[in-house]
């Protein structure tokens, strides 16, 4: 008889376990999906209302309009789409899966010739993306698309100048699509001009000052010499020498968005993950 006791609780646990795990079981059926939503959900993409995108707000209606000109030339000379997006936020996705998610979605370029190109700023997410259509990817390859987003784009968004960098990072863009890849890359080879950067004229300024205050200090010196006045000698061999090598004065480069669409739209273009991006 006392056996039966013991079978009564072990069968009350047992069904106390079972009654557990269904617990269990059924929590993570509601729980886990909740989860796992976000890892397979598509990101909130903005609409295409054109050539440009300025989502993040970026771009005067100055710049914007400039940009689109720009882009609206180059497809009409070459039919090679080029689109340029900002947007508020990545929301968490990195910015290739969002590029490629979205070249896809807007279908730049036209279907059959996958020739579009997307270039992305997300600016609270410090990123930058040139996003490349699947047949232009032998031409704008991944290490151009990295040249032109090192040495024409970020160098101008680390000084806040994003509608600077923008603009020069089409103009790249623009080169290599029209076949002179060549002139981008002795772009960045030579580093920043003084258009490219108003303060190289000024350090330019600083030391043509500089040398002329040295020619100027030489002069008196020489004059004091050849006068003959008692008392006077010549210091130092009257020459004022440039102390340190080239300086920094010479620059360097570094390394490391309403549009009038007026109805503008891609034309089928496809995207297979070609480009390449950067940070600020």
């Amino acid at each position: 008889m006392a056996g039966a006791p013991n079978a009564a609780r072990s069968t009350t646990l047992h069904n106390e376990h079972r009654a557990l795990a269904r617990a269990v079981l059924l929590l993570l059926f509601v729980v886990l999906p909740a989860f796992l939503a976000p890892a397979f959900a598509e990101p909130v993409y903005p609409q295409l209302s054109g050539r440009v995108t300025d989502e993040a707000g970026l771009l005067t209606p100055q710049d914007k309009a400039e940009i689109e000109k720009d882009l609206a030339d180059l497809e009409q000379t070459s039919t090679d789409q080029l689109a340029v997006v900002t947007v508020k936020s990545l929301q968490g996705y990195p910015i290739e899966d969002y590029g490629v998610g979205l070249g896809r979605k807007w279908g730049i370029g036209q279907k059959g010739k996958d020739n579009g190109v997307l270039l992305i700023v997300a600016p609270n997410d410090r990123k930058v993306r040139i996003e490349v259509g699947r047949r232009l990817e032998p031409f704008m390859t991944d290490t151009m698309s990295s040249l032109i987003i090192q040495n024409a784009i970020l160098p101008k968004f680390r000084r806040g100048d994003f509608a600077g960098g923008i603009k020069d990072g089409i103009r790249d863009i623009k080169s290599v699509l029209l076949g002179d890849a060549e002139e981008v890359k002795r772009r960045a080879a030579g580093g920043r001009t003084a258009q490219d950067d108003p303060s190289d004229m000024m350090n330019l300024f600083i030391f043509l000052l500089i040398v002329a205050f040295i020619i100027w200090v030489n002069y008196r010196q020489s004059q004091v010499v050849q006068s003959g006045v008692p008392g006077s000698r010549r210091r130092g061999g009257g020459i004022v020498v440039i102390p340190g090598g080239s300086g920094s004065w010479g620059g360097g480069w570094s390394s490391g968005g309403d549009s009038g669409g007026g109805g503008w739209s891609g034309g089928g273009g496809d995207f297979g993950g070609g480009g390449a991006s950067g940070s600020w």
